[in-house]
């Protein structure tokens, strides 16, 4: 029977939907349906320069057609760039990303909507895609596979709700987090067409033209925008200098996001361990992690010329792991490589992008250097895993995850009771717990934290020195809490915790110009330093009297945790030490905000030198805070 009014065509169809709408609606309406409005316009702004047409936009939802399916992926590339540099603008937890998915399908057309199996399916395929991602039906990928400049993923098929027939899905790689999976792509296509040429003409003359394409194609030319010198926030070390980003997980499981923070983690970490390279903290380069940034702008920020990105796909006990060394200076790639294996052999992969890097850079080491700093401390992968699910717990500094990373930590021991870094973890928990308020006994946890330390530095020095040194500071052995920290900065110098642990150590010593140096090291390693060392750093500029520097440093701890009770008190110090009395009264204020039962008595009662503690009390006093 006809369906009269009916009209059916053949259209490529691009849904889109906001990840994660219900939690940005309830953080805040407003900003939410403003963030919505605009995206919504500059969306369908491209989808008309695409020669598409709107069809509908409920809810957060956006529905387009496209005539040509070559025009639909094109603009949903386009939309996805575009959103993300838009979103660069906002803070963190209010950037607004969409899904997109695409499906070639007949539809029904009734008074300019679409209906039909087609959207359907769109819709479906859209609800595999990731945040700021785009996930194609095979009818689409069967059209532009050889058409575009793009790369795919097969995802395999899948059954979606109310289709009969299982949906062949592609994932497109062309956007933030795949660029190493397309040098890789690039350099493999090159190397075989290259071998095919030689083989087939045999002339000289062909090998030096086709050599040539390669320098130029693959080289020679830039393919990012280079960094300028002169808008480095930091002048460029004398050694190689580089920053790590967070490798983007690319598997299906976003739970397996703690596995590609540790191996980020231990690639920065093995770097760090090279006396002759300058490497920027984790703290700093994580503070990228899910944001579209450009390698020029990080290379900027950071104060370095060589970028370290890639991506990680697990899928059962096998890994996808793509890696590209960036010269931000020059805008060229100048290594990258795919690393496709079982999970047992991660740490070879990851001993194995160290080495590439080092060697990419030309950075000279003895043999026996090269050993010590890839030295592996655990054979187990399950230990391994566990250790780096423990890690991210305890990074929440929250009480319940840090009991968690306990637990966990614990059951690694039990796995493997060689494993160094496992006491680390296990000493930091017990040394958290005191800082939250959470022990049951402080002087009993410290000396849980003491002992696993020194266990820890028995099997992993570098890492447990300065934590040992920190730990014998607050029991007030000073002496060895000297010398732990003095190993930790020889043992490791890239490390901007072992500057820090020392820093802090000479402070409580009142050694405070030295201490100054020490963190202007761990804030030069870690620029986006954390708000603990930048407090640490502006209460040594306030004790050595260069109080313009103390306020400016404790300023951007405040800005990092504004309620950071600790950093208000300091800069009141600094304030009230530099003569400033009306700023230091409005800190005094915010103190009182954050804690009403303040006591100056109480806050300096631990101090050593009584000469400071009367000096402090008598600011404290002067500022407003009895």
């Amino acid at each position: 029977m006809a369906e009269e009014g009916f009209k059916r065509k053949l259209t490529a169809i691009l849904s889109a939907d906001v990840e994660g709408y219900s939690r940005l609606m309830d953080d805040d309406e407003e900003a939410t349906v403003r963030t919505l409005t605009s995206y919504r316009i500059a969306i369908s702004d491209l989808v008309q320069q695409f020669r598409g047409r709107v069809v509908d936009t409920p809810g957060d939802n956006i529905l387009a057609e496209f005539s040509s399916v070559v025009d639909a992926v094109n603009c949903a590339v386009e939309i996805q760039r575009d959103l993300a540099e838009r979103n660069t603008e906002l803070p963190y937890n209010r950037k607004m990303e969409f899904r997109i998915g695409i499906n070639l399908g007949d539809v029904i057309e009734e008074e300019g909507r679409i209906y039909g199996d087609g959207v359907n399916i769109a819709a479906r395929v859209e609800s595999l895609s990731e945040a700021g991602g785009i996930c194609i039906s095979g009818r689409v990928y069967d059209q532009v596979a050889n058409k575009l400049g793009l790369e795919y993923e097969n995802l395999g098929e899948h059954q979606v709700k109310n289709i009969s027939t299982p949906i062949r899905v592609y994932r497109v790689l062309s956007l933030p987090g795949a660029a190493a999976h397309r040098v890789v792509q690039a350099k493999e296509a090159l190397w075989k067409k290259w071998r095919k040429l030689v083989i087939a003409a045999g002339s000289v003359v062909l090998v030096v033209a086709v050599a040539v394409g390669v320098w130029q194609f693959y080289i020679r030319s830039p393919s990012i925008e280079p960094a300028s010198e002169k808008k480095m926030a930091y002048p460029l070390p004398d050694k190689p200098s580089i920053a790590v980003l967070p490798f983007v997980n690319m598997s299906e499981d976003k739970e397996q996001e703690f596995f590609c923070d540790g191996i980020t983690e231990e690639i920065i970490t093995a770097l760090s361990k090279t006396p002759k390279m300058f490497v920027i903290a984790r703290n700093s380069t994580f503070s990228y992690k899910g944001k579209a940034v450009k390698v020029n702008q990080v290379a900027e920020e950071l104060g370095v010329r060589y970028v370290l990105e890639g991506s990680v796909r697990k899928a059962g006990d096998r890994v996808r792991i793509t890696a590209q060394l960036v010269d931000a200076i020059k805008g060229l790639h100048i290594w990258a490589d795919r690393y496709d294996r079982d999970l047992k052999d991660i740490f070879a992969i990851q001993d194995d992008i160290t080495k590439q890097i080092i060697t990419a850079l030309q950075v000279k080491l003895t043999l026996g250097k090269i050993a010590s700093g890839y030295a592996r401390q655990t054979n187990s992968l399950e230990a391994y895993l566990k250790l780096l699910q423990a890690r991210d717990h305890h990074m929440r500094f929250t009480k319940e995850d840090n009991l968690i990373s306990r637990r966990l930590t614990e059951e690694v021991i039990s796995i493997d009771p060689d494993y160094g870094q496992a006491y680390v973890l296990l000493a930091a928990t017990y040394m958290l717990d005191i800082h939250l308020g959470a022990a049951k006994s402080p002087k009993q946890y410290l000396g849980k934290a003491i002992k696993l330390a020194k266990k820890a530095v028995t099997l992993d020095g570098a890492r447990a020195h300065g934590m040992l040194g920190w730990l014998y500071s607050m029991a007030r052995q000073y002496d060895k809490a000297i010398a732990e920290c003095q190993q930790a900065v020889d043992l490791n110098p890239n490390s901007a915790s072992a500057h820090s642990w020392y820093g802090m150590v000479l402070i409580s010593m009142g050694r405070y110009e030295e201490s100054v140096l020490e963190l202007e090291i761990a804030v030069r390693l870690d620029p986006f330093s954390s708000t603990w060392i930048l407090r640490s750093l502006g209460v040594s500029y306030t004790w050595a009297e260069r109080y313009d520097k103390a306020i400016a440093a404790l300023k951007r701890a405040i800005q990092n945790a504004p309620n950071d009770q600790l950093s208000h008190v300091s800069l009141v110090l600094a304030y009230s030490f530099s003569g400033q009395q009306e700023e230091a009264q409005a800190e005094a204020a915010e103190v009182v905000r954050i804690n009403p039962k303040f006591s100056p008595e109480s806050y300096v009662k631990r101090w050593k030198n009584q000469a400071e503690k009367d000096r402090a009390i008598d600011a404290f006093h002067r500022a407003g805070l009895k």
